[in-house]
């Protein structure tokens, strides 16, 4: 995969959803976190988001077995964390071919293009239009 690849004997995945970009590096530990340079719980308070990053590691049953390095900026918190869960997925796939297929089954390695629309000249948003007046 072009964005996946070991740099410094860790295993590095790149993840993207809306504006959030996440730069992820596994390496082999005890399952600790830093999310640029914090504690993972103090950058992701909730714990529907931590769940989230969590999910790649359950599914290929390695949860607590990498300690993970995380840049992640731009996008919402919710972004970033669904950007951190395809970084990982990513990452994990450099780790081990066979970990490709169940990652891919559960959707955490296409990547949701889907972005905010642009806004158009001669209109108060993306496709909202002025009020039209007949007379």
């Amino acid at each position: 995969m072009a964005n996946s690849k070991v740099i410094d004997g860790r295993f590095y995945g790149t993840g993207k959803r809306k504006r959030a970009v996440a730069r992820v590096f596994l390496s082999p530990g005890s399952g600790q976190f830093t999310v640029n340079g914090r504690e993972f719980a103090d950058f992701f308070p909730r714990d529907v988001l931590r769940m989230i990053i969590q999910q790649p590691f359950d599914i290929v049953e390695k949860r607590d077995q990498f300690d993970v390095m995380i840049k992640v900026h731009g996008g919402g918190m919710a972004a970033q964390a669904e950007a951190v869960r395809h970084g990982i997925s990513r990452a994990l796939t450099v780790v081990d071919g066979e970990y490709r297929s169940p990652l891919k089954r559960a959707g955490f390695l296409t990547r949701d293009a889907r972005e905010k629309e642009r806004k158009k000249p001669g209109q108060p948003g993306a496709r909202k239009k002025f009020q039209y007046s007949k007379r």
